[in-house]
């Protein structure tokens, strides 16, 4: 037994390497789940950069070279709970909010 026992723990160490090169986290056979994982991530990419373009011009308008008054009031309405009496006010209730989930990529 003893001479085939480095043959067998190759061979088998062989066969480990080999399923793992089809089937393992980056195989030859997972490409299309890297695919829509990398298409979900640019999708959230691109939400988020929109997401920040929007809140880089709101923060502009907020600065004090550039103080935009009906920013201000809105923000100050939101903030505070006041409003003009001859506003209309519609209340939407906020989505609640997701937990961060964090994926091993």
């Amino acid at each position: 037994m003893k001479p085939y026992s480095l043959s067998a723990f190759l061979l088998l160490l062989v066969v480990y390497l080999g399923v793992q090169a089809l089937t393992g986290e980056r195989g030859l056979l997972s490409g299309s789940a890297r695919d829509a994982r990398l298409v979900q991530r640019e999708t959230q990419l691109a939400a988020l950069t929109e997401q920040r373009a929007d809140l880089e011009v709101r923060v502009r308008y907020l600065r004090t070279g550039s103080l935009s008054r009906d920013l201000l009031e809105e923000r100050a309405s939101a903030v505070l709970g006041f409003s003009d009496p001859r506003d209309y006010v519609i209340r939407v209730a906020a989505a609640p909010a997701r937990p961060a989930s964090i994926t091993p990529s």
